[in-house]
């Protein structure tokens, strides 16, 4: 029985995409992602959920081996960051950390900002809203299903 939450299988399923799914539990970093299914780290979609000192919830998508810099995701979405808690992130995505993916957010008023370090890869794996979950898409197909916008928050800057 498939441990996706319902309003992101139904996301998936008017999208046209599907989840591959494994042990509840087994997948729960980008390393561990990475390694059950067989890909590059870079190749899995973290989301990681930051709260801006405007109030408002970010959900930054980005490759699985870069690190958000503090500096280009304030200027990219216009003021400081700080990540947010775990009950934060419950509360504001209805997903816990591990599983917290950019499906079936429409109505929480969380902004999701997908880094360009995706495109380094044709076909990447965002959760499902569980910690053992990947769906393989595109990059493209990642911005058109959210209406993410694109960002560069990883690296230095250049």
């Amino acid at each position: 029985m498939s441990q996706i939450p319902k309003n992101v299988a139904e996301f998936l399923a008017a999208h046209g995409l599907a989840a591959l799914e494994f042990e509840p539990g087994s997948t729960p970093t980008a390393e561990t992602a990475a390694a059950r299914i067989g890909v590059p780290v870079g190749q899995i979609a973290k989301s990681m959920l930051f709260k801006g000192k405007d109030g408002t919830f970010r959900l930054v998508v980005a490759a699985g081996d870069k690190r958000v810099n503090s500096s280009l995701l304030k200027k990219a979405a216009g003021c400081k960051h700080r990540m947010a808690t775990h009950d934060e992130t419950l509360a504001a995505t209805g997903f816990r950390p591990g599983g917290v993916c950019p499906f079936g957010l429409a109505g929480r008023g969380v902004e999701i900002l997908l880094d360009t370090s995706l495109d380094e890869y044709a076909t990447i794996y965002p959760a499902a809203g569980t910690d053992a979950t990947g769906v393989p898409m595109s990059p493209t197909r990642l911005v058109e299903v959210t209406g993410g916008v694109r960002v560069q928050v990883t690296g230095g800057g250049e």
